[in-house]
């Protein structure tokens, strides 16, 4: 006998039980569900598809939103540490009984008739949208989470598409190279609408399928830019200019390009969703996403990144880069098994003095063991001129443990890799800092 879950715990347990694979490309199925929910939202969608940096793109969009005035909501995934974080209403995550008759709404459509087949993140998509659509909100924001074309948010039509950054991930499903994988990203376009491509080297494939389909094609560089000193930045774009910004308050090299990014989608969906510049001004000042290049308060110096491909590591390098000196630098380092783990243990290497390798909770995950193989590896070609130490650990709170333990009050810990790596952490606690040494 079925028995119908009363929990949300309960509900993405059933979730994940339904299709036998954990990822299942193609929109048919979600679209036969969306289409018997009759799901559609009335207010303005933006859509955001890229490699790295949607997170930061969407808190952003919602910061200003917020400070217009806006009832924005959000979709965003996978989560640091609780399922509820991916998705925010009005600023606010979602209670886990909110979701609750939303999820019961799918699985009654999913059964309708003949049943359909739903993965995880389908299931769950489905239903965080239906709960989005009735939130009365202003705009919804909706972060894509594998390319685009076949992406469940992608039942939805949007009103502006933003793709950020492409680079290389997910290769055995999207494609190993940038204009395969910028051709998944672009089937979030829609015709004669805007889109806003914030990488500045954008591959042919995404110009290409604006042009095909007849969407307005803000491009940066050529229909926005920003410059800058170190004390503040300008953007300009068609018919309107920002002057004497102050930075974002997402730390990082690459978050202006994000946010000249989310100014030049307001701009183009302005008749819509009018931002004040002041709006525009407090938003970037104020917005906040964790494991985006977090720098936790105390000593030693905390590092939280969820980069986990050789794009967002290089990023992280040249902040860690930034930071100034540190007499030794501890890296908490865990992945899952098909990511580009060589170019990322070597971009970021030169800064590691030790490393704290980690197992992580899902069979996806590269073991702490491989990890450690694959830097000795890296070292071996790099010539191992540096006395670098490893060490292996059961979960990331035990590795960050170990690190904290180790460390000086003026040496500095990175955590960084996948969400399981970084929410690990976050999910128990950070460990008082500097305790032993002040009570030494």
């Amino acid at each position: 006998m079925h028995t119908t879950p009363n929990t949300l715990t309960e509900w993405l347990a059933h979730c994940e039980q339904i299709h036998p694979q954990s990822i299942a490309m193609g929109l048919e199925r979600v679209q036969e569900v969306a289409r018997r929910m009759e799901l559609r939202f009335d207010c303005p969608v933006i859509t955001v598809a890229g490699t790295n940096g949607k997170g930061s793109t969407c808190a952003m969009l919602e910061a200003v939103a917020l400070q217009s005035g806006y009832r924005p909501g959000v979709y965003t995934s996978p989560h640091l540490v609780h399922f509820e974080e991916r998705c925010r209403i009005h600023g606010e995550i979602a209670l886990a009984d909110d979701f609750l008759p939303h999820f019961a709404a799918v699985e009654a459509a999913r059964l309708q008739g003949e049943e359909v087949l739903l993965t995880y993140f389908e299931f769950t998509t489905l239903a965080i949208l239906r709960m989005l659509s009735l939130a009365r909100l202003d705009v919804a924001i909706l972060e894509v989470g594998l390319g685009g074309r076949l992406d469940a948010t992608n039942v939805i039509d949007t009103d502006c598409a933003i793709i950020t950054s492409v680079d290389i991930d997910h290769a055995a499903i999207l494609g190993n190279d940038r204009e395969t994988i910028g051709r998944e990203k672009a089937g979030i376009m829609r015709a004669g609408r805007p889109v806003v491509v914030s990488d500045p080297v954008p591959p042919q494939s995404v110009l290409d399928h604006a042009q095909a389909i007849g969407a307005e094609l803000w491009r940066f560089g050529r229909d926005f830019n920003f410059d800058g000193d170190k004390q503040q930045w300008g953007w300009a774009g068609r018919g309107r200019r920002y002057a004497g910004l102050a930075y974002p308050a997402l730390r990082g090299a690459n978050q202006l390009m994000n946010a000249s990014g989310v100014l030049a989608a307001f701009e183009a969906i302005r008749d819509r969703l009018p931002v004040t510049a002041q709006a525009v001004r407090t938003g970037l000042a104020m917005v906040e996403l964790p494991g985006r290049f977090q720098i936790v308060p105390g000593q030693p110096t905390l590092v939280l990144d969820v980069a986990h491909n050789p794009h967002s590591v290089a990023a992280l390098t040249a902040n860690l880069d930034a930071m100034g000196y540190f007499p030794t630098t501890h890296a908490v380092f865990g992945a899952m098994a098909d990511k580009d783990l060589a170019p990322m243990l070597a971009k970021v290497g030169p800064l590691i003095d030790r490393w704290y390798f980690t197992d992580l909770p899902t069979p996806r995950a590269e073991t702490a063991a491989s990890l450690q193989a694959k830097w000795n590896a890296v070292q071996m070609v790099a010539g191992g001129q540096r006395q670098v130490s490893t060490s292996l650990h059961a979960n990331p709170e035990a590795a960050l443990q170990a690190a904290v333990a180790a460390a000086e009050p003026a040496d500095r810990i990175v955590v960084f890799g996948s969400f399981y790596t970084v929410g690990g952490v976050l999910q128990h606690g950070i460990p008082r800092l500097g305790a032993k040494h002040l009570e030494a």
